[in-house]
């Protein structure tokens, strides 16, 4: 199994996950002609795509979903209240409800939704499984629940976010009701919350460890470095996803 993403940031996310014949986009913000742009540097295509997952919908993650699936004819899996949220008057989109509590298959790969609290309808994050790995994909969480903890304890691959430090949070250009938006229960995790986290999964299993969603106002590299790599003690690797690149393919062996 293999994951790469085509960005990650407040201004748009894609993540890409492949195994044997299948192909999962999980959210996409960008418009079709960037998210092509974008596929076509990890050298893919929308005719590619098996399935579009979407995690909730806010704009950085939805942008791209409709308009993509109908165009190329892609089956987009989504919660009830995800899509409910968007009040699509006679969609078109061939669009998939799943129970945030069950798993479900796509293609090759199994599917399983995670429940998570942040301030959207019914959003949920994802684990995916091969025959012999496990890629967790968390972003846009606001806090970390026994749950979660320990859907995400024993991952060959892990794309969790470190959104914010609340230094510069609190220091930065937000309004005060943004602030408390983004740091709140229900908003997006700090560098803290996420190094706890990591501090609790099986690291020695952990081949790859990437930090996205990483806030380009409120954020740094260098300090999500200095958090994460302070409870990071396997020999795993770390990658720090950014807005533009994203990051290449990564192999789960």
């Amino acid at each position: 199994m293999r994951f790469a993403s085509l960005g990650s940031g407040s201004k748009g996310n894609a993540t890409l996950i492949e195994w044997r014949d299948t192909c999962i986009m999980v959210d996409c913000g960008f418009s079709i002609r960037d998210t092509t742009q974008r596929l076509a540097k990890l050298g893919k295509t929308p005719e590619d795509l098996s399935a579009i997952l979407v995690t909730h919908e806010h704009s950085d993650h939805w942008k791209g979903v409709v308009p993509l699936a109908n165009k190329f004819s892609i089956k987009v899996f989504l919660t009830a209240g995800c899509l409910k949220s968007r009040n699509l008057e006679n969609p078109t989109t061939d669009f998939q409800i799943i129970s945030s509590h069950q798993q479900f298959d796509v293609g090759d790969i199994r599917v399983t939704p995670v429940p998570v609290p942040h301030d959207a309808r019914e959003p949920v994050q994802y684990l995916f499984n091969s025959e012999s790995h496990q890629l967790g994909v968390l972003t846009d969480i606001g806090s970390l629940t026994p749950h979660v903890e320990a859907q995400y304890a024993h991952c060959d691959g892990l794309l969790v976010e470190a959104n914010h430090d609340l230094d510069m949070l609190a220091a930065g250009p937000y309004p005060a009701f943004l602030k408390d938006r983004v740091g709140g229960q229900w908003g997006h995790l700090n560098n803290q919350q996420t190094a706890r986290l990591i501090s609790r999964v099986a690291q020695d299993q952990l081949q790859h460890l990437v930090i996205g969603h990483i806030s380009e106002k409120n954020n740094s590299v260098d300090r999500v470095k200095l958090a994460v790599e302070e409870v990071f003690k396997a020999e795993g690797n770390v990658f720090y996803a950014c807005q533009q690149e994203g990051f290449d393919w990564l192999y789960l062996e």
